[in-house]
C-alpha cells in the first residue's frame, strides 16, 4: 500500500473519483440520502439527522472541482433544511447544519446562513442539562425516556455552539461547548483511552450511572465510529478553545484507535466486539478517525498522526471505494450504521462520502477546506 503523501496523483484521481460519481447522481438525488439499499441511495425527505452530510459533501466537490452545479445543489440542498433550525427533539443539529449552512455562509459570506445556524445553535443548547452539565442526545425535552444519555456523537455537534459565540460574541453557546465536553472527558474515557458509545446520568440530579451502549456491542466495548467522533471532536474543542486536557484526551483516544487497526487500517465496526479483528468493517469510522488525525497532527506537530491518517485515507481509496460497481450512488462502500440493530451491514453512509473528500482535501487543498469548515486554532486557552 502506498503511503498517500507519496502519491497525491493517485489521491487526486480518487477525488476526481468521487467528483465524477457525484456528477452523475446529485442532479437525481430526490431526498437526504441516509444510507443504501443495493446500492442505491435510500432517502429521508426531513433529512434525519444526516441531512448536512449530502450539501456539505456537494461543498467539498465544488472545492475540487469549482462546478457550478455543485454550489447551486449544495445551496438548494441547505434550503431544504430550513425548517430543522428549530428542532429541539435531537442533538444531531450540529451534524445538520454545519457541513451546509456554516459552510455556506462562509463560502458565500451571505448572513442568511451565519443567522439560520445561530438559530439551530439556539435550539440545541436548550437540550443542555445544567445540573449534569452535558447536552442530552435522545428524545424530546418533554419526555423523560433518554432524558439522561449523552453519546459519543455530540462531541462533533458542539462546533456549531462554538460557530454561533463567534458570530455573536454572545459566550453562552461555547460555555455550553465546553461544560458538555468536560462532562464526556470525566466519564467516556477508559484508563487505556477507549470509550463507550454512551453513558447515562440521573436527570433530575446529574448524578453519574454508568457506561451504555447503543450501536456498539456492549457498554464495555469500544464502537469504533463513536471512537473516532472523539478524536475529531475532542481535537476540535482544544482548538477552539486552547485547552490542553481536550487535546491530551484526543491524543489518548488516536493512541487507541490507532493500536487497534488492523494490518488493512479499515476499522472493525466494534474494537472490543467477539469477532474482531475479523469482524464486518465500517469505512465510515476511519475516515471520519483520518480526519480527525490529520486535525490532532496539525495541532501537536506530530507526523505519526498524519502518517496514519494518510495510510487509512489510502486504504479507504484502494479497498473501499465503488469503482468497480457500475450501479453504486455513493463513492465509499463497506461501511456499517448499526450492526446491533441489524440495520445497514456494510452499506454506504453520506458520512463517510462527506468526511472521505474532506481528508484527501485536508492533504491536497488545506486552505480550501479551511475556507469551508475553519482550521483555525484559539490564540488563548478556557480557564480550569
Amino acid at each position: 500500500m502506498v503511503p498517500l503523501e507519496a502519491g497525491l496523483r493517485e489521491a487526486g484521481g480518487r477525488a476526481d473519483y468521487a467528483v465524477r460519481k457525484l456528477r452523475a447522481v446529485a442532479p437525481g438525488v430526490s431526498g437526504s440520502p441516509v444510507g443504501t439499499k443495493f446500492e442505491k441511495w435510500v432517502f429521508s425527505q426531513n433529512g434525519d439527522w444526516v441531512g448536512g452530510f449530502w450539501p456539505g459533501t456537494l461543498w467539498m466537490a465544488y472545492l475540487r472541482s469549482h462546478g457550478d452545479m455543485f454550489r447551486t445543489l449544495a445551496l438548494d440542498w441547505a434550503r431544504r433544511l430550513a425548517p430543522r433550525r428549530y428542532d429541539t427533539t435531537t442533538h444531531d443539529v450540529g451534524f445538520l447544519f454545519y457541513p451546509s449552512w456554516v459552510t455556506a455562509w462562509r463560502l458565500t459570506g451571505d448572513e442568511t446562513w451565519s443567522a439560520g445556524a445561530v438559530q439551530a445553535a439556539d435550539s440545541l443548547i436548550q437540550r443542555y442539562n445544567p445540573r449534569g452539565r452535558f447536552i442530552r442526545a435522545r428524545g424530546a425535552l418533554d419526555t423523560r425516556q433518554n432524558a439522561g444519555r449523552v453519546i459519543m456523537d455530540t462531541l462533533m455537534n458542539l462546533d456549531l455552539l462554538a460557530f454561533a459565540s463567534r458570530r455573536t460574541g454572545d459566550e453562552k453557546y461555547l460555555n455550553v461547548a465546553v461544560e458538555h465536553a468536560r462532562t464526556a472527558q470525566r466519564y467516556f474515557p477508559r484508563p487505556d483511552g477507549s470509550t463507550p458509545h454512551a453513558f447515562g446520568f440521573d436527570p433530575d440530579t446529574g448524578a453519574p450511572i454508568g457506561p451504555d451502549t447503543v450501536q456498539g456491542y456492549s457498554p464495555s466495548s469500544c464502537w469504533s465510529r463513536g471512537q473516532a467522533w472523539g478524536i475529531y471532536g475532542w481535537t476540535t474543542r482544544y482548538r477552539r478553545t486552547g485547552h490542553l486536557p481536550f487535546l491530551s484526551t484526543a491524543r489518548r483516544l488516536a493512541d487507541y484507535a490507532t493500536r487497534a487497526l488492523t494490518a488493512d487500517h479499515v476499522p472493525v465496526w466494534d474494537y472490543l466486539a467477539p469477532q474482531q479483528p475479523h469482524d464486518v468493517k465500517d469505512a465510515s469510522a476511519g475516515a471520519v478517525m483520518a480526519c480527525g488525525l490529520l486535525d490532532l497532527s496539525a495541532a501537536t506537530g506530530r507526523p505519526e498522526d498524519r502518517d496514519v491518517a494518510l495510510r487509512i485515507l489510502t486504504a479507504l481509496c484502494e479497498t473501499c471505494l465503488t469503482t468497480r460497481s457500475t450501479r453504486a450512488q455513493a463513492v465509499v462502500a463497506r461501511c456499517t450504521r448499526n450492526r446491533p440493530a441489524e440495520d445497514g451491514i456494510e452499506i454506504s453512509l453520506p458520512y463517510a462520502d462527506y468526511h472521505l473528500l474532506e481528508g484527501i482535501l485536508r492533504v491536497l487543498q488545506p486552505k480550501d477546506v479551511d475556507r469551508a469548515v475553519d482550521l483555525s486554532t484559539a490564540a488563548t486557552g478556557v480557564s480550569g
